[in-house]
């Protein structure tokens, strides 16, 4: 049997990208305390999320919401992470509030937004030991907030994962309107 790259790179972006969900959920965590959650979007679940994010653009008129739409049509797979709220009772006045109490709802506790960013940065690590071509979108993070992939989720952030000659996530230019 012979395989070239060509007929195994999506299950291999597939697996890397598995991969990158444990390095999000083994990330070290504020207090020790696990609000993570992480999935991987493919195939046609990737143009819902896309088709969101020209909504969310039709909304706010952020042209970088069309561009990143287009970006992530590119991808094998997109990781998301996010956070479910959880109040550390540290007090610690990260937030902006002397205490936990204080903190009106929907104000996310700063243990828990680092927490977001650690298990991030370990997701692109692993995807650059693997060199595969990942983004952060904070655009089509949101759009998967709206659509409620990660049930409850906020801060939700999306990685799209690529593997191909070129980076379709670098020199990217913004969008005048979506594609028909």
């Amino acid at each position: 049997m012979i395989l070239t790259e060509r007929e195994t790179r999506h299950e291999q972006v597939l697996r890397i990208a598995q991969q990158m969900m444990t390095a999000a959920r083994t990330a070290p965590k504020g207090k020790g305390v696990d609000v993570i959650e992480i999935a991987l979007v493919t195939d046609e679940d990737i143009q819902k999320l896309s088709n969101e994010m020209i909504a969310i653009h039709g909304e706010n008129g952020f042209k970088f919401f069309l561009r990143d739409a287009d970006n992530i049509l590119n991808a094998e797979c997109v990781l998301l992470i996010g956070t479910r709220e959880h109040a550390h009772g540290l007090n610690c006045g990260h937030c902006g509030y002397a205490t936990c109490a204080e903190r009106p709802a929907g104000v996310p506790c700063v243990i828990v937004s680092v927490d977001v960013g650690i298990a991030i940065g370990s997701a692109c690590a692993t995807a650059a030991d693997h060199r595969v071509d990942t983004r952060v979108m904070f655009s089509a993070g949101l759009a998967a907030q709206r659509l409620n992939i990660l049930e409850g989720c906020k801060q939700v952030f999306a990685i799209p994962v690529s593997a191909s000659s070129k980076n379709p996530f670098f020199d990217r230019k913004p969008k005048e309107q979506p594609k028909e």
